[in-house]
């Protein structure tokens, strides 16, 4: 079904990362066809990494355009991907993917092959996209995972970004086309070239937030999500021992600090989504939804409330999209206040090695206690073994409002109850 002489727009955002060549190596070894794939790159660059990031062998193709960012000037990974999204040139399809990639032979043909078929079946603009199964660029091809994955509700974040995990699709090996997908991946998103434009990435965004609201206002733009059911693109998740953007962007200068630009992309998600009763008092003009459908629609289809941070069970239980039919008046009391949270907390805050009991609650901006389940020293010992030297202490509960505070109050063998340790959400 492919057509040799249609081109791809692949948009790539990197970040100091000396995979980018090797990734932008097996993409163009591996394609079906080299010659029509175009290469938008935003390459924000640390001159002390000594070019382990610089495509030379590159930079008089012309197939490229290489945008080369000085690592301080750069505003974050929204901000990387729509200065790419920029450089579309009316191609005939678009491959959005992060800087660290391996694919699969014929790559490009099949994911070609695979929209020419949602689009005879009737979906005039599908969007393939996923969190792409692992690899290990130490243990490459070895540590490949040769699964076709999907993306599960995991939870609304305090700040309320909704998370997702990736998993494996049931029987994907007698599947004989794309799945339909609730959510949106920025590392693989595969679609008609025109996505590039319409659905652009909000420079204003930060990190966490990117995703979700891609996914609404892809579908308010009449875009269809599904999931490759094969593994056609591989990722690497960890980018251990590499530096990430908020390694560089910290200090006391508000204007370049991450956590600043972080905290006000939060606030951004917020109204857009018009959650915990915000008000949009924001013109998101071009980042807006779209007109093909509305909010509601999406909500519906995927399942996700966002007013009210709700989720209904056949999203919770990881069950096919799109969601079963519910009335209007319905809806929103079909969804469940599910508040999922890992509290984090240094071994350097909890110095001592024999606690035997946590009090672990959460309250709400009043100071009432909302929800409590407290940890015994069988869940102490297993955090201790976390090789991020964080006690990471997940919690989950429904609640009708969310809370506001938590705290830990351990007890220890030798010292008894000891200084509390709070935080606020």
């Amino acid at each position: 079904m492919s057509n040799n002489n249609h081109t791809i727009f692949i948009q790539i955002a990197s970040y100091r990362d000396p995979e980018l060549i090797k990734t932008i190596d097996d993409c163009i070894n591996n394609a079906e066809n080299p010659t029509r794939l175009r290469f938008g790159i935003c390459r924000q660059y640390c001159e002390s990494d000594d070019g382990v990031d610089d495509p030379v062998d590159y930079r008089d193709d012309d197939r490229f355009t290489i945008m080369d960012v000085p690592y301080k000037e750069s505003k974050g990974v929204c901000w990387a991907r729509n200065q790419v999204q920029q450089l579309y040139k009316d191609e005939d399809y678009t491959l959005q993917l992060d800087s660290h990639h391996r694919f699969a032979p014929r790559w490009d043909t099949t994911l070609i092959d695979m929209l020419v078929l949602l689009q005879d079946k009737g979906h005039k603009k599908p969007l393939l996209t996923t969190y792409a199964p692992s690899y290990d660029p130490e243990d490459d091809p070895k540590s490949r995972i040769n699964e076709a994955w999907k993306m599960d509700f995991d939870r609304f974040i305090p700040e309320g970004a909704v998370f997702f995990l990736p998993s494996t699709i049931d029987n994907w090996r007698g599947e004989h086309a794309p799945i339909p997908a609730r959510f949106y991946s920025a590392h693989m998103a595969f679609s008609v070239g025109k996505f590039a434009t319409e659905v652009q990435h909000d420079p204003e965004y930060y990190f966490h937030g990117e995703e979700i609201s891609i996914a609404a206002r892809a579908f308010t733009h009449g875009y269809d999500l599904f999931h490759p059911h094969r593994p056609v693109i591989w990722h690497e998740y960890t980018r251990k021992g590499r530096t990430k953007h908020w390694d560089d962007h910290t200090g006391k200068d508000k204007t370049v600090n991450w956590g600043t630009r972080n905290s006000a992309s939060h606030l951004r998600n917020r109204k857009l989504f018009e959650m915990d009763g915000m008000k949009k008092d924001i013109d998101f003009g071009k980042y807006d939804f779209g007109s093909e459908r509305t909010l509601r629609d999406y909500e519906k289809y995927a399942g996700i409330c966002f007013g009210n941070r709700g989720v209904q069970k056949h999203t919770n239980d990881r069950k096919p999209a799109p969601n079963p039919t519910v009335p209007d008046a319905e809806f929103v009391d079909s969804c469940m206040t599910i508040f999922k949270h890992c509290i984090d907390v240094s071994f350097e805050q909890l110095p001592l090695h024999d606690y035997d009991f946590w009090c672990v609650a959460f309250k709400d901006e009043s100071g009432d206690e909302i929800f409590r389940k407290d940890a015994d020293d069988h869940e102490i010992k297993r955090m201790r073994n976390d090789p991020d030297k964080y006690f990471k202490i997940w919690r989950e509960f429904n609640c009708k409002s969310r809370p506001k505070q938590w705290l830990v109050w351990p007890h220890s063998k030798s010292a008894g109850w000891c200084d509390q340790v709070t935080g606020s959400l």
